[in-house]
């Protein structure tokens, strides 16, 4: 089974576009989305267990230079 999430982002004032074009290269990472509101970004990332989805959101997606903020919501299947 594959542990999915969603990840909203916070990026600094016209970053956006470049965080997305830089996160949709990172292997995990289904889909990568400009969006208005209190975040900037969302993307939907996978991961066979739920470390290695920690490990992508810390040491690649919250690697990407412009990214201020980030909250990840993992996705249940109840």
């Amino acid at each position: 089974m594959v542990v999915q999430a969603y990840v909203l982002i916070q990026t600094e004032v016209g970053k956006a576009a470049t965080v997305v074009q830089a996160i949709r290269a990172i292997d995990g990472v289904t889909l990568a989305e400009d969006v208005t509101g209190p975040y900037d970004v969302i993307v939907r990332a996978e991961a066979r267990t739920i470390d290695e989805l920690g490990r992508l959101v810390v040491a690649s997606i919250q690697g990407v230079p412009g990214i201020t903020r980030t909250l990840t919501c993992p996705v249940l299947n109840l």
